[in-house]
């Protein structure tokens, strides 16, 4: 049944967001195909989760904070079609257990290495746990950059705004010579940076190769 329901919100949300959003995807290709991948991607806002959600066609799992959704129903609909819910105000020892379960289970999870969305549109800190995941995982790390969800929904905004939304995908990131060389926190912050800066890269590209609107 869940994977029905995502299904269906999958081919919901792709066509609204064409419809609404002038919606693209750049660099899809460059998630595996088989294998588990995480997929790290900057936060700017709540619809950060399905526009990311429906570029993929690989189902996903996204890892996210336990409190963000209080509705009891909500949360179970959530959970059933793929919510990791992290507790972020302590070490959440079973959430990061689940995402590295189902990484070496071969599937795709989505984290947000910035932990929460950006409250002025610019790329904040990765926290260390993603590092954390990706050395225990041993999986391959797609870094993501999602340009104009901050536009169509910033943090205290109550209504959707029509912008438009590119999801960009950038090459996939193999951390285990790093592994051979730090440990412990400081290959964890080492993790977390180089993602972050890759995003920061795959951002200045898209900005270079967008005209002004």
């Amino acid at each position: 049944m869940s994977t029905i329901i995502y299904g269906i919100l999958w081919v919901l949300c792709r066509s609204l967001s064409h419809l609404f959003l002038r919606y693209r995807t750049n660099g899809v290709e460059h998630i595996p195909q088989l294998g588990g991948v995480l997929i790290a991607a900057n936060h700017a806002s709540y619809t950060d989760i399905p526009l990311l959600g429906c570029a993929v066609r690989r189902r996903l799992f996204f890892l996210g904070r336990a409190n963000l959704f209080t509705n009891p129903v909500l949360r179970w609909m959530l959970r059933s079609i793929g919510w990791i819910p992290l507790h972020h105000t302590r070490w959440d020892r079973k959430a990061f257990q689940d995402a590295v379960d189902m990484l070496k289970a071969g599937k795709t999870v989505v984290i947000f290495p910035e932990g929460t969305r950006t409250s002025n549109g610019n790329l904040q800190a990765g926290k260390p746990g993603v590092g954390m995941i990706v050395a225990e995982a041993q999986c391959p790390v797609v870094p993501v950059y999602i340009d104009g969800t901050f536009q169509v929904l910033p943090m205290g905004a109550s209504w959707l705004r029509m912008h438009p939304v590119s999801v960009n995908f950038g090459k996939p990131l193999d951390f285990r010579r790093d592994m051979e060389k730090y440990q412990g926190r400081e290959l964890y912050t080492h993790i977390s940076q180089t993602i972050m800066d890759r995003i920061a890269d795959i951002r200045c590209v898209r900005q270079s190769t967008t005209p002004a609107l």
